[in-house]
């Protein structure tokens, strides 16, 4: 039989009715997701914001509406699928899937938080919760100053048990709560946004800016530590139009700092901001903010709003990206990614993002925190900035300081600090009962360093000789009452979660170094031809510094494990 009289038989209807291809669309499914976009436009780059308007009003992703997004925005089905189950803050539910309850508790289980007893949390409250709503782990909530940290609906409980836990779900207490802080009139009627209206007013200029910038000694304060005056000065230097994206993604557990700064002075940094953008000349801002800060983000619309409605961004125009629970776009190019409406893949380089960056333009990316000096550099002078420093080192650092230490918080103290100093003098030193063990300079990725090794200056460049570096400056302090064993196997778990699968180095590696690592007894050689197969081969830095602590605890922990 040829192939058209086989298709014409297929198609008659006496053998069987026809049936369109592919999912078909439910007209009410797309009658609602009419509704809920209303006005907005339909833009590729939207994708994420408008799959966060159906969870927050449904709890969950279904198949029909997924059908009927892609319809409305003329996606293919696969693009809005592959995004939707990239996050972990989308429930995707196909037709033969039960949806989640309509609330879900997360307990953090992050090193901090697993320290301070999450791992008795979440048996106890999946004992005396179970049924009624769901309870799952969650990575870093990015409030390890409080641990452990528990998230009912949108309300985080801090220093959390089972009793407040369950208290604040049957109160139904799941609405996100701000702390105080300075809003646009308390800011300007403390000179705020005088820098920035003297900018537009063009008393200032670009390239003076610039300068003060690089005699401060301001870096990036988000990890890598590039000088912020030579990234301003490399992206105005390609052709315009230009843009810039904030990474506010602090997913790095053990990091709160940039919560911390743009939850109590908001506009400090979004004046920064909007200077840094008059300098590049960048059209658009795109704000990427983790989806783990809701009541930030409802605070920041309704500032930015006052911004807008003084006209002080009338050179560039401000956009709030919403996050959906993905490490990995922490990775700068990564977050691009996620801002244009894809999954957070990390791009190979070259090029750089300040050459091609959001939607193929050159792109200004900086850290909330280097974006909140900025005011203060230019009113007191670089010098004030440079001036700060300890062991030969300038420039203030805040590190985010958690686990055993008395006053746990963000401390803003000089760059080149050591961790003996910084325990002593700004945490009231170690909490009662436990003896400094070791500590990680630089979050999940910055390794563990033993209290032997307590007197290296805490800054960019003095620690990678030893197999470390300070990154974000998210300080975890040890005890003798903790595994670095088990701090390691913590860490990997992570960064095994975490991992976007893009390369075979990081999503085996970690899968595999987890496998190792769960072991009574250590493959010590395999482990370490496993850790630099991840650190040569992995795309970004997630893999290339996922074995980090491992290889610090085989290093200076040897009491803490068992070797074949």
């Amino acid at each position: 039989m040829s192939v058209t009289n086989a298709s014409i038989i297929r198609g008659s209807s006496k053998r069987s009715p026809f049936f369109p291809k592919g999912r078909q669309v439910d007209p009410l499914a797309l009658d609602e997701v009419r509704d809920l976009l209303a006005d907005l436009p339909r833009r590729r780059d939207l994708l994420i914001e408008h799959l966060h308007l159906i969870q927050d009003r449904y709890g969950h992703l279904s198949a029909r509406h997924l059908a009927a997004l892609a319809e409305e925005m003329k996606l293919a089905m696969t693009e809005v699928y592959e995004v939707a189950t990239f996050y972990a803050h989308f429930d995707v539910v196909m037709e033969d899937e039960t949806p989640p309850p309509a609330l879900t508790i997360r307990v953090c289980d992050s090193l901090t938080c697993e320290m301070m007893g999450a791992r008795d949390l979440l048996d106890g409250l999946q004992k005396k919760m179970g049924g009624k709503v769901r309870v799952v782990r969650a990575p870093c909530m990015g409030r390890c100053e409080t641990a452990p940290v528990a998230e009912v609906g949108h309300y985080h409980v801090t220093g959390a048990t089972v009793v407040t836990v369950a208290e604040a779900a049957d109160g139904g207490h799941t609405h996100p709560v701000n702390p105080a802080y300075t809003d646009f009139d308390a800011y300007a009627a403390d000179g705020g946004y005088e820098l920035l209206r003297d900018c537009l007013a063009e008393k200032r200029s670009a390239d003076d800016l610039i300068e003060l910038m690089s005699e401060s000694g301001l870096r990036g304060l988000g990890g890598a530590g590039f000088p912020a005056g030579q990234k301003w000065k490399i992206v105005r230097g390609y052709t315009a139009p230009r843009l810039m994206a904030v990474n506010a993604d602090e997913g790095e557990p053990g990091t709160f700092k940039d919560r911390f700064y743009m939850e109590t002075d908001p506009h400090r940094f979004l004046e920064g901001m909007l200077v840094a953008a008059w300098v590049v000349e960048a059209t658009d801002v795109y704000i990427y903010l983790r989806d783990e800060y809701p009541g930030l983000r409802e605070m920041l619309l309704e500032e930015i709003a006052k911004v807008e409605a003084a006209g002080l961004n009338k050179a560039t125009a401000i956009h709030l990206r919403r996050g959906a629970g993905a490490y990995i776009c922490g990775e700068e190019a990564a977050m691009i990614e996620s801002i244009e409406g894809k999954r957070g893949l990390p791009r190979h380089r070259p090029p750089y993002v300040a050459e091609v960056g959001v939607f193929g333009r050159p792109t200004l990316v900086q850290n909330v925190e280097t974006l909140h000096w900025i005011r203060d550099i230019v009113d007191r002078g670089p010098e004030w900035f440079s001036g700060e420093g300890r062991n030969g080192r300038q420039g203030l650092r805040s590190f985010s300081v958690s686990g055993r230490v008395k006053e746990p918080g963000v401390k803003l103290a000089p760059a080149g600090i050591t961790i003996k100093e910084l325990i002593d003098e700004f945490c009231g030193g170690m909490a009662d009962g436990h003896e400094f063990k070791g500590y990680l300079p630089g979050g999940a990725s910055g390794g563990i360093l033993p209290a032997s090794m307590g007197d290296i200056p805490l800054d960019f460049g003095t620690l990678e000789e030893f197999g470390c570096f300070i990154g974000s400056a998210a300080v975890v302090i040890l005890s003798n009452k903790d595994s670095a064993r088990d701090a390691a196997l913590n860490l990997m778990r992570f960064f095994e979660d975490e991992s976007c699968g893009q390369c075979t180095p990081c999503r085996v590696g970690c899968e595999k170094a987890v496998k190792l690592m769960s072991e009574a007894e250590w493959d010590e050689k395999l482990l370490n031809e496993l850790s630099q197969a991840m650190t040569d081969a992995s795309i970004c830095g997630l893999g290339q510094a996922a074995a980090n602590p491992l290889k610090m605890v085989l290093a200076h922990f040897a009491d803490d494990i068992i070797c074949k």
